[in-house]
């Protein structure tokens, strides 16, 4: 457990080195949970080495580069491919099954609220690949869900200073909000779908 510890506390002073570009490439590589990373982000904020909009620009750049790595593995590996590798990346396979379900029943705009869901947050990006989804559409709405994500990290980060790592527990009382208002969107596009798709059947 020490020799653990001892490596993400080098990989904490590896990303506060490099500044903007440690906190794009620590939620680039998914070493560590994207929140940790964004938190430390915001302490860093607060001990005044870098700004808050730089943290949460980079944080979203690397988000999102993040989850493009996924959705190729998916498109070009396939399901086979993150079912034996995804554990390196913290994906297993009641994740993929998880995000399969809601891919095929709710259909790409799922991509913007299933950010915000537990499990099927980053699981997400892989049946997008499989069934190779509009790249544009994929990274536009991405990065729409990553932006608040980053943002509310890195200030919550910022509000903890040096106890960024009670980020878990500063972070409970926002997630339940989000999770409702990303259910509701949710909601509100697949009464959308339905809505269209009874027009169109009624034309037809």
């Amino acid at each position: 457990m020490h020799f653990i510890s001892d490596i993400i506390n080098q990989l904490f002073d590896w990303i506060q080195s490099l500044g903007y570009f440690g906190i794009m490439l620590g939620l680039m590589i998914e070493v560590i949970p994207s929140e940790i990373v964004l938190a430390y982000g915001g302490f860093l904020v607060s001990s005044g080495h870098i700004n808050y909009i730089g943290a949460v620009v980079f944080g979203t750049v690397g988000g999102v580069i993040a989850q493009l790595f996924i959705y190729w593995i998916g498109r070009y590996g396939g399901r086979p491919v993150l079912e034996k590798y995804g554990k390196y990346i913290f994906i297993h396979k009641k994740h993929i099954d998880y995000a399969e379900e809601w891919f095929n029943k709710y259909g790409t705009g799922v991509i913007f609220t299933a950010r915000f869901i537990p499990v099927a947050r980053h699981a997400i990006s892989i049946p997008a690949g499989i069934s190779r989804m509009n790249l544009g559409r994929f990274t536009l709405l991405t990065t729409l869900a990553v932006i608040p994500w980053s943002a509310l990290f890195v200030y919550l980060g910022y509000l903890l200073g040096d106890q960024w790592k009670n980020i878990d527990e500063k972070a409970a009382p926002y997630i339940t909000p989000i999770l409702l208002i990303a259910l509701a969107l949710l909601i509100v596009y697949f009464l959308i779908k339905w809505i269209n798709n009874r027009r169109k059947r009624g034309v037809h």
